[in-house]
């Protein structure tokens, strides 16, 4: 598989776009002004305290205060506390915790009225970024990720992430980074770990551990600023991307901004110094995502419907407490297939998109979604299974409950950040209102095509159409009505209609009757 990550930056925001043989699977925005993202540290000052709730508010600067529950304080609340501290008052001076003595670890069922108070200082890391009319989601439970390790302070634990399945690597790298790690820190081992040598372990180690020290260092000198403040930042998006998802599929990263070039070279000159050379500068007069296909990849994927293969599509519905997928067939029917192969087909290839669209929209909560009835429990099986396994390469914590009688499949999908949504309509150009872009109906136009092509027993096929839309698929060499010639081997005849309106077509046979 060929990757390439694309990165667009401009006085505001940076856009980060992870193509796959070509295709969009993933899209992140970044806004200059964010001062809140995950895994970003902060000293932060407690607020209202609720017993009701267990948990209380936390004050990290945002315009909503932050929710901390007393299931994310961490077993280590009062080392973290005493810790902070000793560093604050000056007596603890040597970060390593080497000589620091661990308290005792608080309750797992306690009260948080027992543990925290109103205007208390405390370390609190962001694990949910703020969204909608919620403030951040905190936790005290403190973690430091690197590329290969994590680093837990006040732990001794070590353990492997689940997706490493050879037992033997397992006990081997558990092994080795008890060997190497330090006294008072736990490590979680993440999946790109496999197979890694000590060396490149223990650099991962050390560079954590010098964020450890830096974080401290700053807790020290800002007793005498005015809490909250940020004491660890996460690492730039594009070098956090990579610290995730990096691996030997990589084939390019390309972005149009000279320090964002800058940067990546020298993180991946950390990480991976053979890889720096697939790192290059965009100089072109044409937009960086125009010249890799990305814009209009966006215009199709993001609308309320989404063309699939072979005349299929999905409806996507957002409510408040859900998001709701339709699978529909299109009207499509193949004579070689009965028709719960059809079905099966169809599921196929949705369960397939669902994936990629989850994970490009960033949906999480519960999503349910309705595929087309299936009868056989070996055909819903076989639905099931793919469907995991194609949502196997989404980091995002997630759970997928089989389909019910119904062919309804429920996944539940770890929100961290806000929804991405982007506006795929346009102003009609014909009257009042919205429509959608004609790039979205160029998409139609083509799924259409492929139905009646499939369909045979069509000797000539005219496609009618606004002039406009005409006039765009015959420009250029070779025009998009060439590149259906060589798809199809079928001479589709494109007939201009002024009575059309802007976006509407219809395909007719040499008798000019409409094909159903």
């Amino acid at each position: 598989m060929k990757t390439e990550l694309i990165i667009r930056s401009n006085s505001s925001d940076i856009d980060f776009a992870l193509l796959k043989d070509g295709r969009l699977t993933a899209l992140n925005n970044e806004s200059n002004g964010n001062k809140f993202s995950v895994g970003d540290i902060f000293l932060a000052k407690i607020g209202k305290v609720l017993s009701g709730l267990n948990a209380s508010f936390v004050n990290v600067g945002y315009e909503k205060d932050g929710f901390l529950h007393y299931h994310d304080l961490g077993a280590q609340l009062t080392s973290l506390n005493k810790f902070i501290k000793g560093i604050s008052s000056g007596k603890i001076k040597d970060y390593t915790l080497k000589n620091f003595q661990l308290e005792k670890d608080i309750d797992k069922n306690g009260s948080i009225v027992d543990v925290l108070k109103t205007g208390q200082n405390l370390l609190v890391q962001i694990v949910k970024e703020p969204i909608s009319t919620k403030g951040p989601r905190m936790s005290s439970e403190i973690s430091i990720a690197g590329r290969y390790l994590v680093l837990v302070p006040f732990s001794d634990r070590v353990s492997v992430s689940q997706k490493i399945m050879d037992p033997d690597e397992k006990e081997r790298l558990k092994r080795l980074i008890k060997s190497i790690k330090p006294k008072g820190f736990g490590v979680i081992i993440r999946t790109v770990a496999e197979n890694k040598k000590v060396a490149e372990l223990d650099k991962d180690l050390q560079n954590s551990l010098e964020r450890w020290v830096v974080m401290c260092k700053k807790i020290r000198n800002s007793k005498a600023q005015q809490t909250p403040i940020k004491v660890l930042s996460e690492l730039n998006r594009a070098s956090s991307i990579l610290r995730d998802i990096f691996n030997d599929s990589f084939t390019s990263i390309v972005t149009n901004d000279e320090t964002m070039y800058i940067e990546t070279k020298e993180y991946l000159q950390e990480i991976d110094p053979e890889k720096e050379s697939i790192v290059s500068l965009y100089t072109s007069k044409l937009p960086i995502f125009e010249k890799f296909g990305i814009e209009r990849q966006i215009k199709t994927s993001f609308g309320k419907t989404v063309s699939m293969s072979k005349g299929a599509y999905l409806v996507i519905e957002h409510t408040e407490a859900l998001h709701v997928i339709d699978v529909n067939s299109g009207n499509r029917s193949n004579k070689a297939m009965s028709q719960a192969d059809t079905a099966l087909e169809v599921n196929l290839i949705a369960a397939s998109e669902i994936a990629r669209q989850l994970q490009l929209r960033d949906m999480g909560g519960i999503i349910v979604v309705d595929f087309i009835d299936m009868h056989t429990a070996e055909h819903r099986q076989k639905l099931y299974d793919h469907l995991r396994n194609e949502m196997a390469f989404d980091r995002t914590k997630h759970k997928i409950l089989p389909p019910s009688k119904f062919g309804l499949v429920q996944i539940t999908r770890q929100r961290v950040r806000p929804e991405l949504v982007i506006k795929t309509k346009e102003p009609n150009p014909s009257g009042e209102g919205e429509v959608e872009a004609p790039i979205v109906i160029l998409d139609k136009i083509e799924a259409e095509l492929e139905k009646l092509i499939n369909l045979k027993g069509h000797k000539k096929i005219v496609l009618n159409v606004h002039p406009f839309i005409a006039a765009y698929l015959k420009k250029g060499i070779p025009s998009i009505q060439h590149r259906w010639f060589s798809k199809h081997k079928k001479w589709i005849k494109i007939l201009p209609r002024d009575a059309y309106q802007y976006l509407k077509f219809e395909f007719t046979n040499s008798e000019g009757k409409l094909i159903k």
